[in-house]
């Protein structure tokens, strides 16, 4: 089952051809350990594992999860989870909601909703750039603090 909330019928099938080019994309970049296509776990996802290399100790598991859908609707959640049994997250999204616009965003650290309303790119390459530059601004900040 989906942990999102959010997640309901209206926004479609997903789609699975998209979700293999963002996997075919991620496994290209270093920042992953691994990067899985439906797994079991999350089968109408794309799941992307960092490399822990990239944090400082404390850090059990930081990863994506990507859903899209055929409506060109999407969820990209990000985690990082720690040794102390605390996370972080947020998660950037386009979907028909009550909570917010169509575009918008669940801020860090606990994606809550409502989240903020945030214009996203068209194209599923400008999203995915979008996100990941935020996050390596994320991952950066743990060595400079």
């Amino acid at each position: 089952m989906s942990e999102d909330p959010a997640d309901t019928p209206s926004r479609g099938p997903i789609d699975t051809e998209l979700l293999d080019r963002i996997a075919t994309r991620l496994r290209g970049s270093t920042r992953f350990e691994r990067v899985e296509r439906q797994p079991g776990y999350a089968p109408n996802a794309v799941v992307a594992d960092y490399d822990l290399g990239y944090f400082p100790g404390g850090v059990d598991r930081a990863y994506l999860r990507i859903r899209w859908f055929e409506t060109d609707d999407f969820s990209i959640h990000y985690a990082e989870q720690y040794h102390s049994g605390d996370s972080w997250e947020c998660r950037w999204d386009r979907h028909p909601n009550d909570h917010n616009s169509r575009e918008h965003v669940h801020p860090p650290p606990d994606a809550a909703t409502p989240g903020i309303d945030e214009t996203h790119p068209d194209a599923w390459q400008d999203v995915l750039a979008t996100v990941l530059n935020r996050l390596d601004e994320r991952i950066d900040a743990f060595w400079i603090e």
